[in-house]
């Protein structure tokens, strides 16, 4: 029986871009180095965050080959392989070398909004086909439909290579829910940066995080103290970024950790449309709060 290897913090990769508007590889080999070597665990490569909607094929070939390459086997890969087409994620996963990757992240069909009988079956699909370990990813706000608990057990009962769900509907007692009836091969993984504490609190085995991506050390260093048990020394690591945490989507992701990166002199503050930089106010303010943390 496959057991969950994405635990501990995840960073879903950003997409840095040139100032023309190019993918930025040299960047983006630094970036991959700096989290790896800073305490993430894994990473999560072309989702959301990497604005892959907006990439074409040969970017997204060329950025895993990057990821791997400097990579180097030190870290687990969990790559995004999704559509509201089946047929077209089935086509995918057999057309794909997976060599060098760990997992496949996978989301809820978006847009068509199907049942729950219809999430199962279109997971059942991917779970038939893929080669490799599967992590679920229930994100309603961007999807218009949300995975229940019950459907989410289902298959990870019915099928051994779903190993974990990215949860990300916001419903921490949605999150108990599936905690208590799980299967032990099974995880639980945060897919929302600010709910990360009170998740791993209630046993969640990490997170795919959008801040890991500019401050990794001291995220994984709150995750490594609940681990531990230590929870007092990880809330304070935790409110030391509630007001960080809604800033950096309050114009959208990765609009707001891009601008973070940027003052941090990694990357340039580029994004594709149709998304466009955070405003001016936020990223200052951001700025000021890394100031004060003195970080």
């Amino acid at each position: 029986m496959a057991q969950n290897i994405f635990k501990g913090l995840g960073v879903a990769l950003i997409t840095p871009f040139t100032v023309e508007g190019e993918v930025d590889y040299k960047a983006l080999a630094g970036l991959v180095d700096y989290q790896i070597v800073n305490g993430a665990n894994f990473l999560c490569i072309l989702a959301t965050t990497g604005e892959t909607p907006c990439l074409t094929r040969e970017e997204k070939d060329k950025i895993t080959e990057t990821v791997k390459q400097v990579n180097n086997g030190r870290v687990r890969i969990l790559k995004y392989c999704g559509s509201n087409n089946t047929a077209a994620v089935v086509d995918e996963i057999r057309s794909t070398d997976w060599s060098g990757i760990d997992g496949i992240l996978s989301i809820c069909p978006y847009y068509n909004k199907p049942s729950q009988e219809g999430l199962y079956q279109h997971f059942k699909a991917i779970a038939e086909t893929s080669p490799l370990p599967i992590v679920l990813y229930n994100v309603p706000g961007r999807t218009g439909i949300n995975m229940k608990p019950s459907t989410t057990i289902r298959l990870a009962r019915d099928f051994n290579n779903i190993i974990a769900i990215k949860e990300a509907s916001g419903s921490l007692e949605q999150v108990d829910e599936i905690i208590k009836n799980k299967p032990d091969n099974f995880d639980v993984i945060s897919g929302d940066d600010a709910l990360t504490f009170s998740m791993i609190a209630s046993g969640a085995a990490g997170v795919i995080s959008v801040i890991g991506n500019a401050l990794p050390k001291e995220f994984s260093r709150m995750i490594r103290l609940e681990f531990k048990g230590e929870y007092e020394p990880a809330r304070k690591i935790h409110h030391m970024f509630t007001e960080l945490y809604s800033l950096l989507f309050v114009d959208g992701n990765p609009a707001g950790v891009k601008a973070l990166l940027n003052d941090m002199g990694m990357i340039e503050n580029v994004l594709r449309l149709p998304l466009v930089p955070t405003t001016i106010k936020t990223k200052q303010k951001m700025a000021e709060i890394i100031k004060d943390l003195r970080i």
